[in-house]
């Protein structure tokens, strides 16, 4: 694998609202250190050359600074502004890459994504173009339209993760679209282009932060992982 053609943009955008702490998510501290920071350490401990983009609002980015100080916190990264929509963020740290590759864009707060899921999808992208990690639920699952429901397996439902894995130079041609609202991910504005998607087995605990109980949960997940 060639290590020098890999690139990695974690979008961090949230504001905390959720959490009700006034401090946003990826700033809040899991194992004694922000959520954000285990983010770009996993992608480092992966790939130590990587380059890594991270998009955070510009309101935030003194907090941030002031935050890598107090946590003397290293990993190489270069922080870019984030935009209106996640769209817009995705495509402000993919503007700012350069040469040609393969570049996984990630949430900032799945913060318990190992190093080992981050290679594996790297590699089923270097065969398939792209690899969008994906679980399937355990829940029962039931479709709903027009006040009628019904049951469905649960195997023809698929739970999307990041980090999404691309070659890199086409999702740039992907994000030269126009934002839509049915952009909820890189995989949806990757299809809207022409292109196929390919599911790749995701990663159970990698969970995404949006609430207080999410931080608890990855707590006790993290402490397991160690």
């Amino acid at each position: 694998m060639n290590i020098a053609n890999h690139f990695a943009v974690i979008v961090a955008g949230g504001r905390g609202t959720r959490m009700g702490t006034g401090v946003p998510k990826q700033f809040l501290l899991l194992g004694g250190k922000p959520v954000l920071m285990h983010s770009i350490m996993a992608f480092h401990s992966a790939i130590p050359e990587i380059t890594i983009v991270v998009v955070l609002p510009k309101d935030q980015q003194d907090t941030w600074a002031q935050l890598c100080l107090a946590h003397q916190f290293t990993v190489p990264h270069r922080v870019v502004d984030g935009g209106v929509h996640r769209f817009h963020s995705v495509k402000n740290g993919l503007e700012v890459l350069e040469g040609s590759g393969w570049v996984a864009v990630h949430d900032g707060v799945r913060p318990l994504i190992r190093p080992e899921t981050i290679l594996r999808l790297f590699g089923d992208a270097a065969a398939h173009s792209n690899a969008i990690p994906a679980i399937t639920p355990k829940d029962s699952v039931r479709w709903q339209e027009n006040h009628q429901n019904r049951v469905i397996s649960r195997d023809l439902v698929k739970l999307i993760q990041t980090p999404q894995v691309f070659e890199l130079n086409k999702l740039k041609a992907a994000y030269v679209q126009e934002y839509e609202d049915s952009f909820t991910d890189d995989a949806t504005v990757w299809e809207k282009a022409g292109n196929p998607v390919y599911l790749a087995s995701g990663q159970e605990d990698n969970i995404k932060i949006t609430t207080t109980d999410d931080l608890i949960i990855a707590g006790a997940l993290l402490k397991k992982q160690g």
